[in-house]
């Protein structure tokens, strides 16, 4: 390819198909809403079933959008997944591996089924889901999967150790897929957002002390807007980021430079 074939249809996703777990509410609804807008049919995975607001904003797009219910932590709903987004759309271009949950504890106090119900979303979820989707994109010699890391892909964080030692999770197994897949011509990276304003971090920004003390830390001075995600999930879903390969982006204001 010659540097006069650059155009900015590399990052346009029309034709595509990408399934967004967690994709209704928050930074997953956010991505699909991206993934929309730049061209691409979505499958979204959901576990609650308030779908209205999702499905007219994608809709005023002009693209499809299909809502699929399932619970992740069951291993038999994975495959139902793929093989239901076949079934509508014939292909799967992008996974986007949204879906995840937090919970609070200090470690001395930390119960082994919240270790289990974090570490089943979070990490096994992403694991098996990315595995049976590459086993699509590989007979397509093509594909995208973006995974949702975290700072705590990075770092070690206070009363989350399962959600700390998920994120670094998901940051090898980005890795990992990366090595084995990059010559079926799937790239794998992810995403690390950093403190964003969604209702999950209602509480930590309530709490004045500890909203002061993170935005003290932020170059950028500010808690991130999902919107401030949905330019990167674009990018790395395109062909402008077919040379990407194994990478975790950080999206942080600056958060890991200070």
């Amino acid at each position: 390819m010659s540097l006069r074939d650059f155009s900015l249809d590399f990052f346009s996703l029309t034709g595509k198909v990408a399934i967004v777990t967690g994709g209704n509410t928050g930074l997953g609804q956010g991505y699909a809403i991206a993934l929309a807008k730049a061209g691409a049919d979505l499958f979204v995975v959901s576990h609650n079933t308030d779908w209205d607001e999702t499905r007219a904003i994608i809709e005023e797009t002009g693209r499809t959008v299909h809502f699929h219910q399932a619970d992740l932590t069951v291993r038999e709903n994975i495959k139902n997944i793929v093989d239901e987004c076949l079934n509508v759309y014939g292909k799967i271009d992008i996974l986007v591996n949204n879906a995840g949950t937090i919970r609070r504890t200090p470690l001395l106090d930390y119960k082994q089924e919240d270790w289990d119900a974090v570490m089943d979303i979070n990490l096994n979820a992403v694991y098996f889901l990315s595995q049976e989707v590459a086993r699509v994109m590989a007979k397509q010699e093509s594909g995208k999967i973006i995974n949702i890391g975290s700072m705590l892909s990075f770092q070690g964080g206070k009363f989350i150790p399962p959600y700390t030692a998920s994120k670094h999770g998901v940051a090898g197994l980005t890795k990992a897929f990366a090595n084995e897949l990059g010559h079926y011509n799937i790239q794998i990276n992810a995403i690390a957002p950093g403190y964003i304003a969604t209702a999950n971090t209602a509480p930590i920004r309530a709490d004045e002390n500890r909203n002061a003390e993170i935005l003290s830390r932020i170059p950028a001075g500010r808690w991130a807007d999902p919107s401030d995600l949905m330019g990167v999930v674009v990018f790395l879903s395109s062909k402008a980021s077919d040379y990407m390969n194994g990478h975790i982006l950080a999206v942080d204001g600056g958060w890991l430079a200070r």
